[in-house]
């Protein structure tokens, strides 16, 4: 298969809004594709790379890029055994070693595909957002259940290694697919709640009400004496994060999967700043020096496995007992997320009650029935919060103005187009900036520029920001409809990826009366 088959699949995708048409076109690529180049195809169109990070950033894409072949000759094969050797190229002289790869590879590839991929390579072809798409386009192209590609993806935490599956077992290879320990799992998201009442009102009375932490999440694999420790991007931060080691593998099991969130607490027990945490998670997931002296507590909500007893499937009612019986015989600080189950509505008010003057953000609804499902789907999980937040894509920055006069201010707000395609514009702000946000602003978003302006810059989809907010207002100046009311910043979330954003859904569920 060429390279160029691939390209055109991908502007085909860019080119209609309509989710089946997208799921259409990369349906016709992957039943295309050989079985040995089905993962790279499939990874490819879903923005990714199967080799992770390859070392290219894009100092060395910037560089002047080659004239271009006059016609196709790359193969889907060749360019992934480049992206391989690219990866492998480490130790003394690796920068120059890896741009003179690179440069074989732009040199014979034709003007759209050195487009294709210096966004790949720059990681701004889609940042993971078609991912359900994806999925979809899997089962239609391997004639197989979407539910059962959905499952399987969630288990293998990989889509390229589930359309591998999918492509040359269908859905047998994809049914026997399953939980391993040591190997992440997908996590299961909450979707936002506009309240308590509204929650409890959805769900009935049949639910757990758990402290909403301002931390991290984590996913624990415990196999004998060796723990591993993801975050909820699934990316390994084992060797940064050894006392949340110690406390797994004091547990009286052998083998487990755990599901909670992590954060530093001061020592009156109250959280301490986000950037706290976060500082503990260095981008390689090994230990980060000072930050060390910032110890981390660990809060778990839920087990996937014990002892080989697989439970995503299980209601979330049984998992909870398994989880506290293991947790019951640690007694050292509380391992065990705190909240109520089948509380009344004025427990459950409590609950938040408390969780607020601790410090935390809100509380987490869950359906006591519900299974283990990766994702946002359905709304079995409902994040309550007493301010509207939102985590958002930041589009473009413009320099200030004033006392900000030189510093990169307002920003662009984008959230995530859920047929997979660019985030839409919803907002601008600047309020909710210190000077020190506005000098990391001015540092760090060069890094991440698409295009220079008079103005400012328009940056590739990969900052994800929390504001808060206090609505959403119909707009017909932004494409998605609607506006941010208000918005604020909050923080920045270096743990979320674009992919994660809030959908313009989302936004569009904080209109008034809507």
């Amino acid at each position: 298969m060429l390279l160029a088959d691939v390209v055109a699949a991908s502007a085909a995708v860019a080119a209609t809004r309509a989710r089946t048409a997208k799921a259409a076109a990369i349906a016709g690529a992957l039943r295309a594709a050989a079985p040995a180049e089905v993962r790279p195809v499939a990874a490819w169109l879903a923005g990714e790379l199967p080799q992770g990070r390859v070392g290219v950033g894009w100092r060395t894409l910037s560089r002047a890029v080659p004239p271009p072949a006059d016609a196709p000759s790359l193969t889907v094969a060749a360019v992934d055994a480049a992206l391989t050797a690219l990866a492998g190229t480490t130790g003394s002289g690796a920068t120059a070693r890896r741009a003179a790869l690179l440069g074989e590879v732009l040199s014979a590839a034709t003007a759209d595909e050195q487009r294709f991929l210096t966004r790949l390579l720059g990681g701004e072809l889609r940042q993971g957002a078609l991912e359900g798409v994806l999925l979809d386009a899997v089962a239609a192209a391997a004639e197989v259940p979407p539910a059962v590609v959905r499952r399987a993806a969630m288990l293998t935490g990989r889509l390229d290694e589930t359309a591998a599956t999918a492509l040359s077992g269908g859905e047998e290879a994809l049914a026997a697919v399953g939980l391993r320990v040591g190997r992440p799992v997908r996590p299961m998201l909450a979707s936002p709640g506009s309240s308590l009442d509204a929650a409890l009102g959805d769900l009935g009375s049949e639910v757990t009400v758990e402290h909403k932490l301002d931390g991290a999440r984590i996913q624990v694999h415990r196999d004998g004496d060796d723990v591993r420790v993801w975050t909820r991007t699934l990316r390994e931060v084992t060797g940064g994060v050894p006392e949340l080691v110690e406390r797994v593998r004091a547990l009286p099991c052998r083998t487990a999967v755990l599901d909670g969130e992590t954060l530093a607490l001061d020592d009156d027990g109250r959280p301490r700043a986000f950037q706290d945490t976060m500082s503990r998670f260095g981008s390689d997931g090994t230990d980060p020096g000072d930050a060390a002296a910032v110890l981390l507590s660990p809060f778990f909500f839920d087990v996937l496995h014990l002892d080989g007893r697989d439970l995503l499937d299980e209601p979330l009612a049984t998992r909870l007992a398994v989880l506290d019986g293991l947790l019951a015989a640690d007694d050292a600080a509380p391992l065990r997320m705190p909240g109520a189950r089948r509380p009344t509505a004025e427990e459950a008010a409590a609950v938040l009650d408390d969780a607020l003057s601790a410090g935390h953000e809100g509380v987490v609804v869950k359906a006591l029935d519900a299974p283990y499902a990766a994702g946002r789907r359905g709304r079995a999980w409902q994040k309550v919060k007493p301010v509207h937040t939102l985590d958002l894509v930041v589009l473009g920055v413009e320099w200030g103005y004033g006392r900000r006069t030189g510093k990169l201010s307002n920003i662009h707000l984008g959230a995530r187009d859920p047929d997979g395609g660019e985030p839409l514009m919803v907002g601008k702000t600047f309020k909710g900036m210190t000077d020190e946000l506005l000098d990391w602003q001015t540092a760090t978003f060069p890094a991440h520029a698409r295009t220079e302006h008079d103005w400012g810059l328009e940056l590739r989809p990969e900052v994800v920001v929390e504001v808060a907010l206090d609505g959403a207002q119909r707009s017909t100046r932004y494409p998605g409809g609607v506006a941010l009311r208000f918005a604020r910043v909050l923080r920045y979330r270096p743990d979320r990826t674009a992919a994660d954003a809030d959908t313009v859904d989302a936004v569009r569920a904080l209109l008034a009366g809507g």
